[in-house]
């Protein structure tokens, strides 16, 4: 991607990231942690690699994104609301009643959402699932899913990702955020599941490890993925939770909490810099 192209999804990023405390913040509840940790790679899937219609969010040729880790919707939204498929004001109707933009998506109520996720490890079976069909159909669709590193503790994910080496879903890329932090602290002290790569490795999966936070190692990693044939394709990306706001950042307490007022305003003035910062280098 050319320098222009990077500042222009990294400002999209940045604005991303605001929403996603505004959100939170306006719900009082959410998850912030990992929706800042994970807002570049879905901010590059939804402005760059994904072929899809915001117009039209039914549209049958779209790619499909399945947020396995489904805690994280207040980072979907925010994306889904920047790209135009619903107004970026509703974002602050966060979990409230018989508001469309609940505490997990879900498919029948939110435009833009491919997937109902919320129990974790069950995503990525339905992402497999539709890699699958769109194989079966002889349609070129490709389909993306986004776990969680804590949420691979399940063995569901397992399951899913033997299934999808066995049937060859060479349209499928699998996603780890891999921040190294869950709701009970260090992924690494809960419940360890590294070597991560190797296990990916063992189960028939082609993989890189990335730095999830840069936009430039997250376009290598997709274009690699369009090359490999006849496996599914993993991408471990190593982030830092809470990436973008200093005191959430590394904080496994941030996981799953809502920012105070006085929380809010300094992380969307500290957002509000760094957007400032890209702006400048224009």
């Amino acid at each position: 991607m050319t320098t222009e192209e990077w500042r222009q999804l990294a400002k999209t990023a940045c604005k991303v990231r605001m929403d996603i405390i505004e959100a939170v913040h306006a719900g009082k509840s959410g998850h912030p942690g990992g929706s800042l940790s994970s807002a570049d790679l879905m901010t590059y899937l939804y402005f760059k690699e994904m072929k899809i219609d915001p117009t039209n969010p039914k549209w049958e040729e779209r790619d499909r994104f399945v947020l396995s880790k489904g805690h994280c919707a207040p980072g979907l939204y925010s994306v889904l609301a920047e790209r135009g498929y619903f107004p970026v004001e509703d974002l602050k109707t966060l979990r409230h009643l018989d508001s469309y933009l609940q505490g997990h998506p879900s498919m029948k109520d939110c435009p833009g959402v491919d997937m109902s996720t919320g129990s974790l490890g069950q995503g990525i079976s339905a992402a497999a699932g539709m890699a699958l069909a769109f194989k079966h159909q002889g349609k070129p669709n490709r389909v993306y899913t986004l776990l969680g590193d804590g949420e691979i503790e399940e063995g569901e994910v397992w399951e899913a990702l033997m299934f999808s080496a066995h049937y060859k879903l060479d349209n499928l890329v699998v996603v780890i955020d891999n921040n190294n932090l869950q709701i009970d602290g260090p992924v690494d002290k809960v419940m360890s599941v590294y070597p991560i790569v190797d296990k990916l490795k063992a189960f028939g999966l082609e993989v890189c490890e990335i730095n999830g936070n840069d936009l430039y190692e997250i376009e290598a990693a997709m274009n690699k993925a369009k090359e490999v044939k006849g496996k599914p394709f993993a991408i471990v990306m190593k982030t830092t939770k809470g990436k973008g706001v200093s005191f959430m950042e590394n904080q496994a307490g941030w996981h799953g909490k809502a920012p105070n007022d006085a929380e809010c305003e300094k992380a969307l003035a500290e957002l509000a810099e760094q957007l400032k910062e890209l702006e400048a280098e224009a």
